[in-house]
């Protein structure tokens, strides 16, 4: 069986006014009625899908709500405590003990009233060639909502399998996002792997000694930060309103540059041949403490996104990804594998103790990434020979 990867695909609907307001009617409504399951939730303990649908569903049927709405309703409030325990287990919400981590599971959760609703085939289907789709809402079934995307996009919906989407309001504009399934490339045996060291000061550097600075980020970084904090001192009502106004243009500066870094990193291995090596960094938020100036550029920045892109990139391509342990790579010499706290020198200089070699310190960890990737794949692919009898 083919390999396949879920994508989603972003479309722009582009409603008449009385469409509009029926799918603002319906986000309402619906997250209303969230937050009815989410304090039934939260009352009697009952977090998961099908018990809690026991205790809710009549009700929120009742209310006006579709039956196959109700029940996306009520697993997105499962959904929701399931993803707050897993937070709190993980330490997202900070240490055991503290006030924070007490605070995060002392209420119920709450749900905007513009919040995300999930649907599916059952309540919303497409037109690809027209551009339309037809879906519920409270005041009925409207058909003929109208939307645009890239050719891509239209062809990924128009010839794969669709599963959930999201209706989504942002700021007066409509999306759908929809999931898609797609097959992925076959993977290819590497021919050696190309470790990747994520950082800060140099987003990623690659074991070919190609460095994606992080310089003009951070600078963009610092500039954002410095507005916001004019404009929450200011505090009137025009300073507010730009406050909205740009409160995703970072995020969004954010998520196009990792794109297209990892595009690179992809196309890179794919016309070498190699695999990719990246550093497994889940949970560093948590476990890396920084002096209070640093912590704004640690933890704005997307670790875990640039990774994901990475991923899911490679995999469409083929191109075999492993994810390795990053401890003390940075102390690491790539050429003697001698391991001290001394031989990186500063941010970005490496001198082995031992050897005497000297590198570009994101560069040397990179490298260290690409061996220990190889030892990885060589580890899988002979546990995947069977056993002599």
């Amino acid at each position: 069986m083919q390999p396949v990867s879920t994508i989603t695909v972003q479309v722009k609907l582009t409603p008449s006014p009385e469409q509009a307001a029926a799918l603002a009617a319906t986000l309402h409504a619906v997250n209303t009625q969230a937050n009815r399951v989410s304090q039934v939730a939260f009352d009697t303990g009952t977090t998961r899908n099908f018990p809690l649908r026991k205790l809710v569903y009549a009700d929120v049927r009742a209310a006006g709500i579709g039956s196959q709405a109700a029940q996306h309703l009520i697993k997105k409030v499962a959904d929701a405590y399931t993803s707050l325990a897993t937070g709190i287990r993980n330490g997202d919400h900070g240490r055991p003990g503290s006030k924070r981590r007490r605070g995060a599971g002392s209420k119920p959760i709450v749900f905007r009233s513009d919040a995300a609703q999930p649907y599916d085939a059952r309540n919303l289907s497409f037109a690809p060639d027209a551009r339309t789709i037809s879906l519920w809402t409270v005041r009925g079934r409207l058909k003929g909502v109208p939307f645009t995307c890239s050719p891509a996009q239209a062809k990924a919906l128009a010839e794969h399998k669709r599963g959930e989407a999201d209706l989504v309001a942002r700021d007066g504009t409509w999306y759908l996002l929809v999931s898609v399934t797609v097959p992925d490339a076959p993977e290819y045996e590497p021919d050696g792997f190309l470790g990747v060291d994520l950082g800060i000061v140099n987003i990623a550097t690659t074991s070919d000694g190609h460095i994606m600075a992080g310089r003009t980020l951070n600078r963009y970084r610092r500039r954002r930060l410095r507005l916001r904090a004019k404009l929450q001192a200011k505090g009137t009502k025009s300073a507010k309103r730009l406050l909205k106004k740009q409160r995703r243009k970072e995020s969004r500066h954010t998520r196009d540059t990792n794109h297209v870094i990892a595009k690179r990193i992809v196309a890179e291995a794919e016309r070498t041949g190699r695999g990719i090596s990246l550093e497994d960094l889940t949970g560093i938020h948590a476990r890396v403490r920084h002096r209070k100036p640093q912590r704004a550029a640690l933890h704005s920045w997307s670790f875990r996104q640039l990774g994901d892109f990475i991923t899911y990139k490679a995999k469409r391509a083929g191109v075999p990804v492993v994810s390795v342990d990053a401890a003390y790579s940075s102390r690491e010499c790539a050429h003697c594998s001698h391991t001290h706290r001394h031989n990186r020198i500063s941010q970005a200089r490496f001198i082995c103790r031992s050897c005497g070699v000297v590198a570009h310190a994101d560069r040397n960890a990179s490298r260290v990434l690409a061996r220990r990737g190889q030892d990885a794949w060589n580890a899988g692919r002979e546990s995947r020979v069977p056993t002599a009898p």
